[in-house]
């Protein structure tokens, strides 16, 4: 079919050809595959397409099941910057033989006006009737790879039925023989899933296991460490207990792993040597529900507020640190205490732990003392002197010096404030929503490639003959999950951000002008009362505040090291000799 029946956006863009071609394996290669393709798609643009400029992209060797190919991501690149106005292949199915990867750059062809062009098909999408087939081609890929996999779910269920392994990581405890088909339990790690039940029904803390099975240095499944989840599967799979359970996962669902109906699970007891009985199991089994807070995924809306919680990292290894309540003071007051994460789980982290006590003076007052300085910086103010006023106050006595590039950075910023007339809020303001475009474009690129490697490692878990173990898709499925989570919330929040102040809801409205009293009383105080000001105010708001200004706090033995501002601006502590 000709291209010009209609005029659309790639009518305005220059008329070049992306030409892609791709064989899956060697022997295709060999085959001079790839040069038949390339001559007949050559001269299809000359001839059909009337369109002399064209570009080569070939993957040699790569097959159809994901877009992970290097010229397919070179081609897709210059596409999205406007090089081409076609896209012209063999087959529908050298782009791709996953519907969700095809239908996913389709769309983002239609967005670009960009044609896409099947030589064999005989279609390209610049026509009404070239669109519509490859639709129709579309709903009948979706109906045969939906009637595949509701095939291969009926032999997985048949086969589970008569007790046949379907795959996946052997359960730690165990070994498999491929030849024979059974388990066989190994004696070694066998003895690491007794010390577990024994353990658990000691002390009722799973993560008191964990801590204790990674300071004898016992490795958990594939050599990694031990943590309350591992710990949590061992004492309820019913694996341990020699019942194979199969179907009793709910994937469907987006964002969580629900359990099916217990009815529809396939059970199959005696399946294979268990490693501890049926009671001990069920009798763990209930101790564990008695001990634990809410259902898997519940949130609960807790009292207590740690305003620095998420916002800490331990300046030792590097691991998040964890936010804990303190013991009550004589006033009432319970403080917050951060610890390192890895120090809790594994005890090899020499980090000392800190407490709002210490935390929340030091932060605050030197906020405090970069808002008045901001305000008081002059043509004369030195760089010596704007570390004096940023260092202004006996919670900082222990302070030797603010380290250089920082310290210079901060100071540049505030002269450039001085120096430049043109320096108005309002040019901020555009700089800000700049840059908040630009990262909304960032966060929805990054939000359509998890997408596909979701899609991608779906393809693989169902039919890629040497597939991935249940675990690992599980765990990989969750990671992107959790990573699409935050890009969404981060999405939401630029959205909020950007609109207007007329559309704001009184919610809003009340949170932002929090921010700005709780501001004004960082400015008007001569030194901030920690304990006082956070008492006298909603934690919540205090906490929000924090994290609309800073990304990052680093803590080493029990002192703040380092502030990592929202702007780049990092301010890095020396002290004194103890």
């Amino acid at each position: 079919m000709a291209s010009n029946q209609k005029r659309g956006a790639a009518d305005f863009l220059p008329q070049k050809v992306a030409i892609y071609i791709r064989v899956s394996t060697v022997h295709q290669v060999d085959k001079a595959s790839l040069p038949v393709q390339q001559s007949e798609l050559i001269n299809y643009a000359r001839y059909a397409l009337n369109i002399k400029d064209y570009a080569i992209f070939q993957d040699a060797g790569y097959s159809a099941k994901n877009t992970d190919r290097p010229d397919y991501q070179q081609m897709m690149s210059r596409v999205r910057m406007g090089e081409f106005s076609h896209i012209l292949v063999w087959k529908i199915d050298r782009i791709s033989r996953n519907l969700l990867d095809f239908a996913t750059m389709y769309s983002e062809l239609k967005k670009l006006g960009v044609i896409f062009v099947s030589k064999n098909e005989q279609f390209d999408t610049s026509s009404a009737m070239g669109e519509a087939m490859l639709k129709i081609i579309l709903v009948f890929a979706e109906l045969e790879r939906n009637m595949t996999s509701e095939r291969v779910s009926a032999v997985m269920l048949s086969r589970a039925n008569d007790g046949v392994w379907n795959g996946g990581r052997i359960p730690y405890g165990y070994d498999y023989d491929k030849k024979t088909k059974t388990f066989t339990i190994d004696e070694g790690e066998e003895r690491v899933v007794r010390f577990i039940y024994d353990r658990y029904e000691a002390t009722g803390s799973l993560l008191k296991v964990a801590k204790e099975l990674n300071e004898k240095s016992v490795p958990a499944s594939q050599g990694g460490a031990w943590n309350p989840v591992a710990v949590h599967h061992v004492l309820t799979n019913p694996f341990y207990s020699g019942t194979y359970r199969y179907n009793y996962r709910d994937e469907t669902k987006s964002h969580t792993f629900e359990t099916k109906p217990q009815n529809e699970w396939v059970l199959v007891e005696n399946h294979h040597p268990a490693i501890v009985t049926q009671e001990r199991q069920q009798a763990v089994v209930n101790l564990l529900k008695s001990r634990q807070r809410g259902k898997y995924g519940q949130t609960f809306q807790r009292k207590h507020i740690h305003i620095f919680a998420g916002l800490l990292t331990c300046g030792c290894c590097g691991s998040p640190m964890i936010a804990t309540i303190d013991r009550e003071r004589a006033d009432g007051w319970r403080p917050s205490i951060y610890l390192c994460s890895r120090h809790r789980r594994f005890n090899d982290c020499p980090n000392k732990y800190v407490s709002d006590i210490t935390l929340g003076p030091f932060v605050f007052n030197f906020i405090h003392n970069l808002i008045k300085v901001s305000k008081s910086f002059g043509k004369s103010t030195s760089i010596e002197t704007l570390e004096k006023k940023l260092l202004r106050g006996e919670v900082f006595s222990r302070v030797d010096h603010i380290e250089r590039p920082g310290l210079e950075e901060l100071f540049n910023h505030l002269k450039s404030k001085y120096d430049n007339p043109e320096y108005t809020p309002a040019t901020v303001k555009a700089a800000e929503s700049s840059a908040e475009v630009q990262e909304r474009d960032t966060l929805l690129s990054e939000k359509r490639r998890l997408e596909r490697a979701l899609n991608r490692l779906k393809t693989i878990y169902l039919y890629d003959d040497a597939g991935i173990p249940d675990k690992d898709y599980l765990i990989e499925r969750k990671e992107i999950l959790d990573r699409i989570e935050e890009v969404d919330s981060r999405l939401e929040y630029l959205s909020v951000s950007s609109a207007s102040a007329l559309s704001m809801s009184d919610e809003e409205f009340i949170a932002k002008a929090s921010y700005f009293i709780l501001a004004q009383q960082l400015e008007g105080k001569r030194y901030i009362n920690y304990e006082h000001f956070v008492r006298r105010i909603d934690p919540q708001i205090v906490k929000d505040f924090l994290n609309s200004i800073v990304t990052n706090f680093c803590i080493k033995d029990g002192r703040t090291s380092a502030i990592l501002f929202k702007n780049g601006l990092e301010i890095k502590f020396s002290y004194k000799p103890q």
